[in-house]
């Protein structure tokens, strides 16, 4: 017999958000199928893309290797969070003004992934940025415009 729903209360983006799911629900499932956050990608299913990265209290997360019942009284933070308005936030200006995001299907869990790093304190030369990094991977092969636009943003 499969496990019953369960209520799942988050706070995602700022926003208190609940919603029924079986107990073994992950966090990527839940932010795409339940509450419409389709921002965060799926890519492999098995935490070796990084497409799936979110912030859960200013670390960076796969949110498909967790799942979305662990994070009760944790903050997380999707692509959808980080613009105010039209501002952007200041990695997103940066990913854009440095082409840095090509078919754009990594883009989101880069971006968090980059936040993540500086919010870790992380010295930022090109070695540690592309090491810090090496679990996002982008296909289509932007990673000097990336490396480019998380020196920009971290200055």
């Amino acid at each position: 017999m499969p496990p019953r729903d369960a209520e799942i209360s988050l706070e995602i983006n700022g926003e208190a958000r609940s919603f029924l799911a079986e107990p073994r629900v992950t966090l990527l499932d839940a932010l795409r199928d339940r509450l419409g956050l389709t921002g965060t990608k799926k890519g492999c299913d098995r935490g070796t893309c990084g497409a799936c990265t979110v912030l859960v209290n200013g670390r960076r997360v796969l949110s498909c290797l967790t799942l979305a019942a662990m994070h009760r009284g944790d903050r997380i933070t999707t692509i959808e969070g980080l613009a105010h308005g039209e501002k952007l936030e200041r990695m997103q200006a940066a990913f854009i003004a440095h082409d840095a995001f090509q078919c754009g299907y990594c883009t989101s869990g880069q971006i968090l992934s980059a936040i993540g790093m500086l919010e870790e304190a992380h010295a930022l030369d090109d070695a540690t940025i592309r090491e810090e990094m090496s679990g996002n991977i982008c296909r289509c092969g932007a990673y000097e415009n990336i490396c480019a636009a998380v020196r920009e943003a971290s200055a």
